[in-house]
C-alpha cells in the first residue's frame, strides 16, 4: 500500500511521466532496480516557519520518491551556519544533486566549491544562489511578474482619481527574489507616484529602506506601527504594498490595532504572496485584499524533471537564459507563471486545483 500511495501521489502531481510503473511484489509501483538507477538528491530548505516551505519540501519528496529517487530533506530554520552544515553533510553522504532554497543567497560559495569538486550538480530552488559559478540551473517563478501582479491588484482596487496614500514594504534584502518583487511592483507604482496619483506619505522608498530581514512578520508589524504613529494621525492609509503573506498578516494586525476595518475607517488595500492559509482566510474575511499563488507542486515537478535530465546526461528544459545573473554567471532558468488570487477567484484557483480543501481555509 505504501508503494501504491507513492505512485498515486506522483500521478496527482504530474510526476508519473518520469518513470515507468511496473508490478512488484508489494503492488503497483517502481522496481528496486529502477530506484537504484535514479540517484540520491539532497534538498535544503530555509525554514519551517513558513507553511510555503513545508509545502515545497513535501511536494519535492513525494515527487522525487515517486520518480525513483532517494531524498534527504533538511530545514535550516533560517540559520545560515546550520544550512551550510546541512549541505556539507549531504555532500559527505554522497548526494548526486543538491536542490537548495538558500537562506542567504550570497553565503554558499565554499559549500558549492566542495559540491563541484565532488561532481555534484546544483539546482537553485526559487531563490537564486549568488556569487558562485557552480549553480547549474535555477527553478523558480517569474518573480518580476509577482511584483507586477501585486501592484496591479492595488491599483485596480483603488477607486477614484486619488491621490491615494500608500506605504511600501520589501522582502528580505539577502533574498535575491525580494528585489525582483519590489522592482516589478515599482514598474507599476512609480509612474503613479511620479504623477501624483499615489503618495508615499512617509517618504520611505527603496529596498535599502523598506526591506524586511528574514521576511519577519513581527518586524513588518512594528514598522507599520511606527508608520501609523509618525505619519497617519491625521490622514488615512489607502494601500500597503506587501510582498509576502507573512508580512501582510503583521501589517494587518497593526492596522486593525488602530481601528482600520471598523466603523468608517475601511481596511487599506493590502497585497501578499504565497496564498498561505491565514491570508486566504483573511481575504475571505474581507481584510487582506489579494495574494499571489505559486503552485509549489508545479515547481517541484519542474525541479524533478531538471534533475532527471541532468542525471540522465541531457539538457533540462529551460525558458530563460538572460534574466538571472548571479554575479558570476547567468544561470539557465525555468520560470513558472504566478497567479493573482482575491476574494472573487480564490475558490476556483485554490480549491478547484486541489491545492487546499475547503475545510483548510474556512
Amino acid at each position: 500500500m505504501k508503494r501504491l500511495s507513492i505512485l498515486l501521489a506522483g500521478v496527482a502531481f504530474g510526476a508519473s511521466a518520469l518513470f515507468s510503473p511496473v508490478m512488484t511484489d508489494t503492488g503497483f509501483g517502481i522496481s528496486a532496480a529502477q530506484a537504484q538507477e535514479k540517484g540520491y538528491v539532497g534538498i535544503s530548505m530555509p525554514t519551517k516557519s513558513s507553511a510555503r516551505w513545508i509545502s515545497d519540501g513535501n511536494s519535492m519528496v513525494e515527487q522525487f520518491e515517486a520518480a525513483g529517487y532517494k531524498t534527504d530533506l533538511q530545514y535550516a530554520e533560517d540559520d545560515i551556519p546550520n544550512q551550510l552544515a546541512q549541505i556539507e553533510n549531504m555532500i559527505v553522504k554522497g548526494v548526486e544533486v543538491l536542490v537548495i532554497a538558500a537562506i542567504d543567497g550570497t553565503t554558499l560559495s565554499n559549500a558549492l566549491e566542495n559540491a563541484n569538486a565532488a561532481g555534484i550538480k546544483v539546482i537553485a530552488y526559487d531563490r537564486l544562489i549568488r556569487d558562485s559559478a557552480h549553480v547549474d540551473y535555477y527553478a523558480t517563478f517569474d518573480n518580476f511578474e509577482v511584483g507586477v501582479l501585486q501592484a496591479t491588484s492595488i491599483v485596480e482596487a483603488l477607486k477614484g482619481n486619488g491621490p491615494f496614500n500608500i506605504e511600501l514594504f520589501g522582502g528580505s534584502p539577502d533574498d535575491n527574489n525580494a528585489y525582483f518583487f519590489y522592482n516589478g511592483a515599482m514598474s507599476v507604482l512609480q509612474p503613479l507616484i511620479d504623477g501624483g496619483v499615489m503618495n508615499v506619505k512617509s517618504g520611505q522608498m527603496g529596498m535599502d529602506t523598506v526591506g524586511t530581514l528574514r521576511w519577519d512578520g513581527a518586524v513588518a508589524q512594528a514598522r507599520m506601527d511606527n508608520l501609523l504613529s509618525a505619519h497617519y494621525t491625521d490622514a488615512k492609509v489607502d494601500a500597503v504594498l506587501s510582498p509576502y503573506d507573512g508580512l501582510s498578516i503583521g501589517i494587518l494586525s497593526s492596522l486593525k490595532g488602530v481601528g482600520y476595518g471598523s466603523g468608517d475607517l475601511p481596511m487599506p488595500i493590502v497585497s501578499g504572496q504565497d496564498a498561505e492559509v491565514p491570508s486566504v482566510k483573511s481575504i475571505i474575511a474581507g481584510e487582506q485584499y489579494s495574494t499571489v499563488f505559486k503552485d509549489t507542486r508545479e515547481l517541484a515537478r519542474v525541479t524533478v524533471t531538471m534533475v532527471d535530465a541532468v542525471l540522465g546526461g541531457k539538457e533540462p528544459t529551460i525558458n530563460d537564459t538572460s534574466t538571472y545573473d548571479n554575479g558570476v554567471k547567468v544561470v539557465p532558468s525555468y520560470l513558472l507563471k504566478p497567479v493573482l488570487v482575491d476574494a472573487v477567484n480564490w475558490e476556483g484557483i485554490l480549491i478547484g486545483s486541489g491545492y487546499y480543501t475547503e475545510d483548510q481555509v474556512k
